[in-house]
């Protein structure tokens, strides 16, 4: 994962100071990109210890089109707590733990102009397996109508498969990258997903290509960020699927085992609300 220390390094010495509604303040360039290939091993950060648990139970929420924390809470993970309080819901006039419509409802059941609902995942896969070269196996979040209708709007809002002679690539579009605490959440997440779409459509997973476009450090994570470039990355791990599973929504949680994890210890920030 020298890539990832090559964008913190980057963004350490390009950065421009921007304002951001936190108001927190923060460095930040326009544009980067990372590819990781997974005969590489899961690109999972080994210069800090990541919660691996919380990356998959949230990718598992997204895919049930779910966006209450109520499935988070009641798997013990709290990564969406802080924009799911009393007072966010009231002010968006959600019930209690709802987050609005984002990437669960999006990815499931994008509302149709007229009524009725659309599966994006469901489709990606019906047309992985009936025409693997499409240029139309896309995924969006970003719905302007209702970008100011939640606390906050979708940051990775937009992705591509790509299919080349049996093997699959995910290409990734960001345009928000809070890149010590989100990014490498981000980078786990998706390249699972490709892993778990190659299973299901009879493919090889390949490359988890990442575009980041407004990349910044929050300036209370700069310290963090310099911290973590003093650290070498080892060894990537081994993600290993329960092959036995043939549909993107019958995963589980025990479906997922993750071999030679050797981090260092974790560093602990506070995240931009």
């Amino acid at each position: 994962m020298q890539q990832y220390l090559d964008l913190l390094k980057y963004v350490l010495e390009n950065g421009e100071k921007k304002t951001d509604p936190q108001g927190v303040g923060n460095i930040a360039v326009c544009g980067y990109q990372m590819r990781f290939k997974m005969d590489d091993g899961f690109p999972l950060l080994t210069t800090k210890k990541m919660p691996l648990k919380s990356i998959i139970y949230e990718l598992l929420w997204f895919l049930r089109g779910d966006t209450n924390v109520k499935y988070l809470q009641d798997h013990n993970v709290t990564i969406w707590d802080e924009w799911a309080t009393p007072e966010s819901c009231a002010k968006y006039g959600f019930p209690p733990g709802e987050l609005g419509p984002i990437y669960g409802e999006k990815w499931r059941h994008w509302k149709k102009r007229g009524g009725g609902e659309i599966d994006q995942i469901a489709n990606v896969v019906e047309d992985l397996k009936k025409f693997p070269d499409s240029r139309r196996l896309i995924v969006t979040s970003w719905d302007p109508e209702d970008v100011d209708k939640v606390f906050v709007a979708p940051c990775h809002c937009f992705f591509k498969f790509f299919h080349a002679q049996g093997k699959l690539s995910l290409h990734l579009f960001q345009r928000s990258c809070d890149i010590f605490l989100g990014v490498p959440f981000n980078i786990a997440s998706y390249s699972l997903l490709l892993m778990m779409m190659a299973q299901v459509t009879q493919l090889k997973a390949h490359e988890f290509v990442h575009t980041l476009s407004d990349v910044h450090i929050y300036l209370n994570h700069i310290e963090q960020a310099k911290l973590q470039l003093t650290r070498q990355p080892r060894p990537l791990p081994k993600m290993i699927l329960n092959p036995e599973i043939k549909n993107i929504f019958d995963f589980d949680y025990e479906d997922f085992k993750l071999e030679g994890y050797d981090p260092y210890p974790v560093i602990r920030a506070e995240i931009g609300i």
